[in-house]
């Protein structure tokens, strides 16, 4: 025997009884209300409407993202920091200074010493040429190589250390302005140190 597809008048009288006798499992909740946290769902779209899809409004990717702060933020160089420092001197003789077009009358090679040993060095060099009516030295630190160890230290302690010591103590009241180096002179390797009269 065949079976027919669809239901018969007697199964559908049938059905339409047990519908109306059946009961919600939870009247108190409303059918169409939406849980708190989701958005409305979207309409079905109509099937029969043939006049084309409807546009998609114009949207940028992460749009509605939170713009983050960069977790490091990068150290600047002792070089930058001295450039926003500001100028204390002749504008015209520093723009020379820093193009390499001034020879440095003296130079002191702090390359490879430690922070214990270079500081005075750099204290009787610096007070010694000031005596002796010297305007542009070179203190030369040495760009300091990177230590790969399992904790992150900064490379080029000098290099560092050697701007805050000519703007502090003794040397402060006879630096009147120190620049990075040109790199015929040894670039970031090494700093101008123009002196007061």
């Amino acid at each position: 025997m065949r079976r027919r597809k669809g239901l018969s008048e007697e199964d559908r009288a049938l059905w339409s009884k047990v519908a109306e006798s059946a009961h919600p499992m939870h009247p108190r909740r409303k059918a169409d209300a939406i849980p708190e946290g989701m958005s409305a769902p979207l309409p079905r779209p109509d099937l029969r409407d043939t006049s084309g899809p409807a546009p998609v409004p114009a949207f940028r990717v992460g749009q509605a993202a939170q713009p983050q702060k960069p977790l490091v933020q990068r150290n600047q160089s002792p070089a930058e920091r001295l450039a926003q420092s500001g100028l204390r001197m002749d504008a015209k003789t520093h723009k020379r200074m820093t193009r390499g077009k001034l020879k440095p009358e003296a130079r002191l090679d702090l390359h490879g010493m430690t922070l214990a040993a270079a500081h005075p060095e750099l204290i009787q060099f610096i007070l010694s040429c000031h005596a002796g009516g010297l305007r542009l030295v070179l203190v030369i630190t040495g760009k300091g190589r990177g230590d790969h160890g399992p904790l992150p230290t900064r490379p080029g302690a000098l290099r560092h250390q050697v701007p805050h010591w000519l703007h502090t103590g003794p040397l402060g009241m006879v630096v009147q302005q120190v620049t990075a180096a040109h790199y015929r002179h040894g670039g970031e390797g090494a700093y101008y140190v123009y002196l007061r009269r």
